[in-house]
């Protein structure tokens, strides 16, 4: 069976560039269809970084951790000049980030900005994590860090991957005081206990009375109480608030290792809310075409399922990320290529290029900074340099020139740049 499909705009790719390009889209009016896998959104912490970390400019040396991500732009552009960011100005990221964290506001998943500073919060390994956007039930531990409280860690019986004991001895030196503890999840029968499976616990009423019965005899001396990120689902904040009640001190989440149930919610809340605003979601399912004559619509076709549909969009928006996502693929012969448009990838020479000798080397690997290079209207180029198509735009991490692990600025990346492609797709329709 064959069904088609008219819209302004197709987005190709369901990660966090897609989903904030679909909800840009949406606000502006465009119609909106978009299809791809939406297991890689699992694999997020939560939170959203900006700018993390400078990369080392010399062998041996140490990236650079950033406090202040808008000050440091001018550096990241003497080092990389031709970062993603340096085509979105910082007023616009504002804005990018401000409509992203409405729309989560407004499906019960609220975050708060760190206005010109990074937030400083624990990871799960114990270390200190420097990000901008973090969700509303960590910021009780950005400020008991800040001011080096006393604080519970606690973690849970069978829950792999979380131990309070580790995080607190690796913080011991910058977040003196902790006290780690090891609870056993009321209802939970013995054996494995999963972030999903404790978070859907943890909605009922029942379920947190129980838990903080178990934790109340262990908070003495304490200002704050952090657990795994596993308060709730689909409205942390509530569960949040009332184990705080329930104990009498502050409650924050820490990340836990991926896939985790932060991931869990940007996916099913994504999932959940954008239908409802009009856009046309295929998840688990691809979108694949060529690219047409310039004054030709595209003619993509979603397929995965029993019914393929046959989509005539008037621009596309290429969000299908890097390897993870599948938007890069690397080919014996033909070395790196983009999967879907057959696109120009900008990447090293030859295979030999993609490492460097050291494994660990504090520079990163060239690999990792390969992709699209692109316009000012985010708009990918061809080997000549030119634009391949005037309503074909790009956005998030598959865009050249950033390595987004190393510089921690993955989010920050794809909401800015999906924000200015999506712009640039409502100017180029007349819907100004």
């Amino acid at each position: 069976m064959n069904d088609m499909m008219q819209c302004d705009l197709a987005i190709i790719g369901t990660g966090i560039a897609g989903m904030a390009a679909a909800v840009f889209a949406a606000n502006r009016g465009l119609s909106v269809v978009q299809a791809g896998s939406t297991g890689a959104l699992a694999y997020t912490s939560g939170v959203f970084d900006l700018l993390g970390a400078l990369p080392s400019e010399t062998e041996g040396g140490r990236p650079t951790v950033v406090r202040k991500p808008f000050a440091a732009m001018a550096d990241l552009f003497r080092i990389e000049p031709g970062h993603p960011y340096a085509g979105v100005p910082a007023e616009e990221i504002l804005a990018a980030f401000a409509e992203v964290s409405a729309f989560l506001a407004d499906i019960g998943l609220p975050y708060k900005t760190g206005g010109d500073d990074n937030y400083r919060l624990p990871s799960p390994a114990g270390t200190v994590k420097h990000s901008w956007c973090v969700p509303e039930t960590a910021l009780a531990g950005c400020l008991a860090l800040e001011r080096k409280q006393p604080a519970l860690i606690v973690a849970l019986h069978g829950l792999k991957g979380f131990s309070s004991r580790q995080i607190a001895a690796n913080l011991a030196e910058v977040w003196p005081g902790l006290q780690p503890v090891s609870v056993a999840m009321p209802g939970h029968t013995g054996g494995e206990l999963y972030p999903e499976q404790a978070a859907r616990m943890l909605e009922t009423a029942s379920a947190r009375k129980a838990l903080a019965e178990v934790v109340a005899p262990h908070v003495h001396g304490v200002e704050a109480v952090g657990f795994p990120a596993v308060l709730g689902m689909h409205r942390p904040g509530d569960v949040t608030r009332d184990l705080a009640e329930r104990l009498g001190v502050p409650v924050f989440e820490i990340p836990t290792m991926p896939p985790g149930v932060p991931g869990i919610r940007l996916k099913e809340a994504f999932e959940s809310a954008l239908p409802e605003r009009g856009v046309a979601l295929f998840c688990q399912q691809k979108m694949s075409g060529i690219v047409p004559g310039p004054d030709d619509p595209f003619v993509l076709r979603i397929t995965g399922q029993p019914v393929e549909r046959e989509v005539r969009a008037a621009k596309v928006l290429l969000c299908s990320g890097r390897f993870l996502g599948g938007g890069l693929a690397a080919r014996r012969d033909r070395g790196i290529v983009e999967t879907v448009f057959d696109l120009a990838v900008r990447q090293p020479e030859s295979r030999s290029g993609w490492h460097r000798q050291d494994y660990f080397d504090p520079r990163g690997h060239p690999v990792h900074r390969t992709g699209l290079a692109v316009d000012q209207q985010f708009r990918p180029l061809a080997e000549d340099g030119r634009p391949v198509h005037p309503g074909l735009h790009a956005a998030g991490s598959i865009l050249a020139h950033q390595d987004w692990i190393r510089m921690k600025c993955g989010a920050g990346v794809a909401i800015a740049t999906a924000y200015k492609a999506v712009e640039a797709v409502r100017q180029g329709l007349g819907n100004i």
